[in-house]
């Protein structure tokens, strides 16, 4: 994202505050600063930690010398960034993500005030889906206030890897699928992290349940292991096939040999997996309600299901069958809309307003 802006003229300075140098995810490069500038105790102590990032930024940057403070998070960043805009008059974005809905919101109740003061002072708010809009205005916002806030919002996704664009897979042999799925033939892929959000469980309780009335059913599960017990008892069903992590180039290989992505998680930001499954003609099956909900009309290119019903997850799977070709068209198509650089020049084109 911070490429694509950079080539429409946008100057970004990336500061990610953690209390460890070791185990974040975030690459430090000329624009990105992880800095340590609070402890791993202070997580608990939501004011203090904010103070100390806030210092540190007013000690090592000339904040007056911004246009625009982008908040990357609704309350860790965006109360920083709430307070930097009081301090030093400069407007700021604020995005809502995962962890703003289904924890901060949800269950710090002591905070939910500050959220709402971060939205009402907000230039805009961005949210990665329609989903996370809806809860939030529906079961946090006062109701005279959201007409205000509501005004202030867009709906701007995640973009992936321009790879996944540059190798759409137009391609795909859907004349052999259909034979073959005719033949109750299918194979279920889920890239992603081995832990208990996932919901990969209930995945493999549907399967089970198709088997039992004569489909052949193969499923591929990619991704680092973070629960190895859940991973172990996941192997026991003979029709898994576990795979480590891949590199780009090797596992889309495995989204073309795959007819259906799953992915029913618990809870969602975003799930680029998605989008990088629909670049290769692979319909999707994701969680109602969460990040990737909403961003297509239901039956478009996959379908939204509860993240506790198997019996839905069976028809949605049955109904991805029924309708193969379509949406598999379909979700090459609509994967373009995931490109960095048509999200930036809507990201540009905020900027420059505020």
């Amino acid at each position: 994202m911070i490429d694509e802006l950079s080539k429409l003229g946008i100057v970004n300075h990336v500061i990610v505050p953690v209390y460890s140098q070791q185990g974040h995810i975030v690459s430090p490069k000329e624009y990105v600063n992880c800095t340590a500038c609070f402890k791993k105790i202070d997580r608990l102590f939501f004011h203090y930690k904010q103070k100390k990032i806030i210092r540190y930024i007013t000690q090592n940057y000339n904040v007056s010398e911004f246009d625009c403070i982008h908040a990357y998070t609704l309350f860790t960043d965006g109360n920083v960034a709430r307070v930097l805009s009081e301090q030093y008059g400069i407007p700021y974005i604020v995005a809502v993500r995962n962890t703003d809905v289904n924890t901060f919101f949800k269950y710090l109740l002591y905070l939910r005030n500050t959220g709402r003061k971060i939205l009402n002072n907000a230039s805009q708010i961005l949210f990665l889906s329609e989903a996370y809009h809806r809860q939030v205005l529906d079961r946090y916002i006062f109701p005279g206030n959201k007409e205000r806030v509501c005004k202030k919002c867009e709906i701007i996704p995640n973009g992936i890897d321009d790879y996944w664009l540059q190798h759409l897979f137009y391609n795909k042999n859907r004349e052999e699928t259909r034979k073959r799925l005719n033949k109750k033939v299918l194979k279920v892929l889920y890239v992603g992290g081995i832990n208990k959000n996932k919901n990969i469980e209930l995945t493999i309780r549907a399967i089970c349940h198709l088997k039992e009335i004569g489909w052949n059913i193969s499923f591929s599960i990619i991704g680092n292991v973070q629960d190895r017990h859940l991973l172990s008892k996941i192997c026991k069903n003979s029709f898994v096939r576990y795979e480590a992590a891949k590199k780009k180039e090797e596992l889309i290989h495995d989204y073309r040999q795959s007819d259906i992505f799953i992915m029913p998680s618990h809870t969602e930001t975003f799930g680029l997996v998605y989008a990088e499954a629909m670049s290769q003609g692979v319909p999707v099956i994701y969680t109602r309600h969460q990040g990737f909900d909403g961003q297509f009309q239901e039956g478009m290119v996959g379908y939204a299901v509860s993240d506790r019903n198997v019996a839905e997850l069976e028809t949605a799977i049955l109904r991805c069958v029924e309708q193969y070709e379509e949406m598999s068209k379909n979700a090459v198509k609509c994967a373009k809309r995931f490109s960095w650089q048509m999200i930036c020049e809507q990201y540009n084109t905020l900027y420059r307003n505020i």
